[in-house]
């Protein structure tokens, strides 16, 4: 799963590595500890334009009746997506790239204590996850919002979580736009072994008040 990422790209950098139209709500950056909920930074197209807006992390389907209406769906598991009520129309017609610069997962050790961990490209340039996203809107409230998609972690991820977020390379970008034609089901899959690389970080990020650049710095396992 993904519950917690970090995101340093300006917004001018992301507008040109995806030839986006940037909008004006944008939220800012850098932040080192993003929580569901919060407004993350989405590209999708419309229109044949791609654009980079801002969306509620946490989607919401059409049938919540508040936007705690029901259970807070920031992840959209890849095996089931196409079958979910909540997810099938937006996997088929929806689909958004997240970008990140790392995100976050924890391991426990026998007494429960959680230690957490900051996994991030093993080269250069941000992670984009696949995505899904969704509009709602009910008495006055509107959301545009989003779930990443995330599927069987590979081997070497599943030393730190049995899951992880699906992971797209650039040449891989406008097939999930669905601006290539059919075929993104063939996308949501593990990243290669040697994509991601991780170390531990200090325990101040297990709150989701934590913030500055010290939360993804490396400490001694």
């Amino acid at each position: 799963m993904c519950g917690r990422f970090a995101i340093t790209l300006p917004p001018d950098a992301m507008a040109q590595l995806f030839d986006a139209v940037p909008a004006n709500d944008l939220p800012d950056v850098p932040n080192y500890n993003v929580c569901p909920t919060n407004a993350v930074h989405v590209v999708h197209s419309l229109e044949g334009q791609r654009r980079l807006g801002a969306m509620r992390w946490g989607f919401l389907p059409h049938w919540y009746k508040a936007p705690n209406g029901g259970p807070l769906l920031i992840n959209a598991r890849a095996e089931t997506i196409a079958e979910k009520p909540a997810f099938k129309a937006a996997c088929r017609d929806r689909r958004c790239l997240i970008p990140v610069t790392g995100f976050y997962e924890w391991t426990k050790d026998d007494e429960g204590t959680r230690y957490p961990w900051y996994i991030h490209p093993s080269g250069d340039g941000p992670l984009v996850f696949a995505g899904v996203w969704q509009d709602w809107e009910r008495d006055g409230q509107a959301f545009r919002t989003c779930a990443i998609v995330t599927c069987a972690a590979n081997d070497r991820m599943a030393q730190i979580h049995h899951r992880m977020p699906v992971v797209l390379a650039p040449q891989d970008w406008p097939l999930w736009l669905g601006e290539a034609g059919h075929g993104a089901a063939t996308l949501m899959k593990a990243a290669p072994e040697d994509a991601l690389a991780w170390h531990r970080v200090d325990r101040a990020v297990n709150s989701n008040r934590a913030s500055g650049p010290k939360l993804i710095e490396p400490i001694e396992a």
